[in-house]
């Protein structure tokens, strides 16, 4: 089956850490550049990071120095550690599989910072 599940979501402290899994199946996945993306609500989504199939990587300037995304390729894995994490961090976050103009999404994991 063709798909990109993501996990890894839960609720933490602001100053915590939680990190992020997303696992592809289906795909060729060292082909595909993956990103994390994220939606507050109300809000539209936004592009978190990106790490790309040459192994690139790019981030928010919100996330920059507290975010870092790696991968897997042999277990078709991607993964974004989330440090010092804040209030506005709170949002559902997506991972996508990219490969030139086509997208596969994930469904979403909640990560909520709270006190």
């Amino acid at each position: 089956q063709v798909q990109v599940v993501e996990s890894g979501g839960d609720l933490v402290q602001p100053g915590g850490s939680l990190r992020l899994s997303c696992t592809a199946s289906g795909i060729i996945f060292s082909m595909f550049d993956m990103g994390w993306y994220r939606q507050a609500p109300g809000k539209e989504r936004e592009a978190v990071a990106v790490i790309t199939s040459g192994g690139n990587t790019n981030y928010a300037d919100s996330v920059k120095g507290r975010f870092t995304v790696s991968r897997d390729n042999a277990k078709k894995m991607v993964f974004l550690q989330m440090n010092s994490l804040k209030l506005e961090d709170t949002a559902v976050y997506y991972c996508d599989a990219q490969i030139r103009e086509n997208h596969l999404w994930g469904r979403g994991t909640q990560v909520t910072v709270s006190s």
